[in-house]
């Protein structure tokens, strides 16, 4: 069996990395720092004409008909350049928000915290929060990510999100990948062109190592991402006939959130690391991968609602225990 991108696959990679290089490049990152821009509603209905919400919608109902291993594709390019807003929660309201699909609605998700706390993310920009039945009142809070402005809900309880929880942390954990690849990018790059004692900083062990460890990172969570992916649209498509398949896609998705948060934040440290003094300074970019990659990982699953699905899993390979017939701490997230 292939497990390699096929050949339409890779151009459906290569022709949203295209779109985005010319809509929003590194200017137009730093503009929407600088301006406070957090949701670019034009580029958001040129996301949803080029089918990035409606990706996984069948072709029947207005959608690009494809699966969970496409859209980690597309969702990994958003992540590389830090692309902001609620991308997460308008894709998966594609079906159920009028207006996601076609991204002229700006969707949100009570997405924050173990099993969703009263944090959200983007309320202020957004025309429907996931899974709610109208916008809840919120007072803003201090975030750590200058692009994912904060709200604490002060209204109601969190909406259930549990549906598209796992869908959520999949296409989160793609995001974080591609934060982790650019990061190894500029920290490769900086070490080839920045010079001590007449050669590039490339060239001693100590920034190799640093430059190798992220590139093991990044590659072993875009592989758990992909694996997971493909495991999940299998399960999709038994349609919950198979309960083992569906469980093994849950602890595949936790798996990859985790690996995949990891990377993010670990390579943005040592991209940092890499870049010195330099590094710390607002002019660089280093730290608003950082910062939202801090954000993410708090994202529709967190690390310890990742270890215990994991150790659930563990626990009923183990044991030869069916899903469902015991605790299951990996499902209903």
């Amino acid at each position: 069996m292939d497990f390699q991108p096929t050949r339409d696959q890779r151009d459906l990679r290569a022709g949203v990395r295209e779109l985005l290089a010319g809509r929003y490049g590194r200017d137009a990152l730093r503009a929407a720092v600088d301006g406070g821009c957090a949701v670019d509603r034009e580029l958001w209905r040129e996301l949803g004409a080029a089918g990035f919400f409606a990706l996984r919608l069948p072709e029947a109902e207005g959608g690009v008909g494809l699966g969970l291993p496409e859209a980690v594709l597309v969702f990994e390019e958003a992540g590389r350049v830090l692309l902001p807003g609620p991308l997460v929660a308008t894709h998966l309201a594609a079906v159920a928000v009028p207006g996601a699909a076609a991204g002229t609605a700006v969707v949100t998700a009570f997405d924050l915290g173990e099993r969703g706390g009263p944090l959200v993310s983007y309320l202020a920009e957004a025309d429907a929060v996931l899974g709610a039945a109208g916008l809840p009142p919120g007072e803003p809070v201090r975030s750590a990510d200058p692009l994912t402005p904060l709200h604490r809900v002060t209204g109601g309880g969190p909406a259930d999100v549990s549906a598209y929880r796992e869908a959520g942390a999949l296409l989160t954990a793609a995001l974080q990948v591609g934060s982790a690849l650019r990061t190894l990018e500029l920290a490769v790059r900086y070490a080839g062109e920045r010079e001590q004692f007449g050669q590039p900083i490339g060239a001693f062990q100590a920034v190799k190592h640093l430059c190798a460890g992220m590139l093991v990172r990044a590659e072993v969570a875009r592989t758990a991402v992909y694996a997971a992916a493909v495991t999940a649209q299998a399960a999709a498509a038994a349609d919950g006939e198979a309960e083992g398949e569906v469980a093994e896609a849950a602890g595949e998705i936790a798996a990859a959130k985790l690996l995949s948060d990891e990377a993010a934040v670990r390579n943005a440290r040592d991209c940092l690391q890499v870049h010195g003094g330099m590094g710390f300074t607002w002019e660089a970019d280093v730290h608003l991968h950082l910062k939202r990659a801090w954000v993410r990982a708090e994202q529709w699953v967190t690390a310890a609602e990742a270890e215990e699905a994991l150790a659930a899993e563990l626990s009923r390979t183990a044991t030869g225990e069916r899903p469902g017939s015991g605790n299951d701490h990996g499902r209903g997230r």
